[in-house]
């Protein structure tokens, strides 16, 4: 994770959370054009996300509920005025694409395909959200009206040649996904810290919930393919995951609703 020093003006922060910033310095940790993410160095670190009103509101939600689990941070403050804040304390250790990490890639595929098993044999009856297939479905569908089909981030195995031939997969089969497993819902390794290898929790929860188990598996292995720059590793996880309980044609239609963004 790349952290670059910054200044802040303090009065552009909630009153709530102005009391962290003594003493500290703060770092700009920002990865996407959607929120904005601040590490304040104090303590044992905090992070702090800022967003659109309303944007952070599910994802406070299930940081929590991971947190409950033992599988993420805590949350210590959601703040949802003219825009959304959301304070969660740093999860020790570094995330999977740290170097010593992606330096033993076997060791590494194995502890992603060990962790995702027992993440889906968890219970999930009390998830705060428990329709992720219906907005996985109703996100792509808004994304083809939008016309923002792109397959070139996808590995070739699952390339379609056009967004019509992606869609009618996703029409005809779109009815077998399952809303019946705990889901990251970003199973990549950037949103997995692991402190000397043991695991410490998840981040960027915003797309979990309650849906198909081979939403995370196709993230996995996408994942191992784009940061180990090879395929080499994708049957070696699902063999470890369990090739039993996955259906290649349910990652195929994954895939034809994700190349949507």
């Amino acid at each position: 994770m790349e952290l670059k020093p910054i200044k802040i003006e303090l009065a552009s922060y909630p009153d709530e959370v102005r009391p962290i910033f003594l003493n500290a310095n703060i770092f700009d940790s920002n990865c996407s054009p959607e929120a904005k993410v601040i590490f304040i160095d104090k303590d044992n670190g905090y992070f702090l996300k800022s967003a659109a009103r309303g944007m952070l509101e599910r994802e406070a939600a299930m940081i929590q509920y991971f947190c409950h689990k033992g599988l993420s941070a805590n949350v210590l403050a959601y703040i949802s005025d003219t825009e959304d804040w959301l304070l969660t304390e740093k999860i020790h250790g570094d995330d999977c694409i740290a170097t010593k990490y992606l330096e033993q890639p076997k060791r590494l595929c194995d502890t992603l395909a060990e962790r995702l098993a027992h993440l889906h044999s968890l219970d999930y009856l009390d998830c705060p959200i428990q329709n992720h297939t219906e907005r996985f479905l109703a996100r792509a569908e808004h994304k083809k009206m939008a016309d923002t089909y792109d397959k070139s981030n996808f590995p070739d195995s699952f390339g379609y040649a056009s967004a019509e031939e992606a869609w009618t997969v996703v029409e005809a089969n779109s009815h077998l996904l399952k809303t019946d497993t705990l889901l990251h819902g970003d199973y990549c390794l950037p949103n997995i810290i692991l402190n000397d290898w043991k695991f410490s929790g998840f981040i960027d929860l915003d797309n979990g919930g309650v849906g198909d188990k081979h939403v995370d598996i196709f993230w996995a292995t996408w994942s191992l393919f784009f940061n180990l720059h090879t395929h080499d590793y994708r049957e070696r996880f699902i063999d470890i995951y369990g090739r039993d309980k996955v259906d290649e044609e349910m990652l195929r239609l994954v895939a034809a609703v994700e190349v949507f963004g």
